[in-house]
């Protein structure tokens, strides 16, 4: 009898820890705006706006946070869109309460195509970090409020500030001379349009145009659908495909071993950042790394291999 009744009482404490087991693994890499409002004022969950300050203090989702995106990818040696210093990471993940063991979900706008890879250039760098649980907002600040009228606040969210201990994920990001090496050994992903993959168009920055020896092409902007579909009012937002779309592309152009290294650049390393977050936490590629510097670095120096 002793027995039967201690299983019963573990049974039932089973059962009351079994919701937050669940909402612990069960927030999406690329979270609707339902998810995010069954989930929002959960224990352990924080939201991160990366908009314009004067943008977040107009309204914002709330409990949000406000961490402009300049300061997860600043310009530095030169480049853009490079990763902050790691004492840099530490200092603004610390001033913000933000823990290796912390649920990240991060939003912003979808009016433009950088826009829309905004919120995955800045979970690339909360990966980097050492934080694990990162989801991105499909729709961003559009679809919760313009379209979908849901609740903002326009009070301005203070967040306690603790000391970040996480251990950085180096392997994430790679630089020239690895890349160098790389050629004709590792799949190299150029997520650029095609015009620019075949060395059509250039952006001014860039130096020359063309593309990494031996690269292939997965462009990024063909992950996005308008919503709702067909709408061309300027209140429309952009969201991502599902998860099987995005696997058919993807699959079309790296393959299906999800253990081999794949590095991807773009112009900048911000574009190249969606289908990272794509491949590595949608899709589970163990071994996705992005070259930050890409063609702003690369097309500077007149002994990297270029095509065509």
């Amino acid at each position: 009898m002793k027995r039967v009744k201690l299983w019963k009482a573990l049974l039932v404490f089973l059962l009351i820890l079994l919701p937050a087991a669940v909402l612990a693994q069960g927030i999406s890499p690329i979270l609707s705006t339902d998810d995010l409002a069954k989930n929002l004022k959960e224990p352990g969950v924080i939201v991160v706006d990366i908009r314009k300050v004067e943008d977040y203090k107009t309204g914002h989702i709330p409990g949000a946070l406000s961490i402009f995106y300049n300061n997860w990818a600043p310009g530095r040696g030169g480049l853009k869109n490079e990763m902050p210093m790691d004492e840099d990471l530490v200092d603004l993940l610390s001033a913000n309460g933000i823990g290796p063991d912390s649920t990240v979900v991060v939003y912003g706008t979808t009016g433009t195509g950088p826009d829309r890879v905004d919120v995955t250039r800045v979970a690339w760098a909360l990966k980097y970090a050492g934080i694990q649980k990162v989801s991105v907002l499909s729709g961003g600040f559009e679809k919760w409020a313009v379209r979908e009228q849901r609740e903002v606040s326009a009070e301005v969210f203070k967040p306690k500030a603790k000391a970040y201990k996480g251990k950085f994920n180096k392997n994430l990001l790679v630089k020239k001379d690895y890349v160098k090496e790389q050629i004709g050994k590792t799949m190299i992903v150029d997520v650029r349009e095609p015009a620019f993959f075949r060395g059509e168009q250039k952006l001014p920055f860039v130096a020359k145009a063309g593309r990494i020896k031996g690269a292939v092409n997965l462009p990024t902007m063909q992950v996005f659908d308008k919503y709702p579909p067909g709408d061309h009012m300027e209140a429309c937002c952009w969201t991502y495909k599902d998860a099987a779309a995005l696997k058919n592309m993807a699959s079309g152009v790296v393959g299906s071993d999800t253990e081999k290294e794949i590095i991807i650049y773009c112009d900048t390393g911000k574009v190249a950042s969606a289908w990272w977050f794509i491949l590595s936490d949608v899709l589970g590629h163990k071994n996705v790394k992005i070259y930050d510097g890409s063609t702003e670095d690369w097309m500077k120096d007149e002994a990297a291999p270029i095509e065509p």
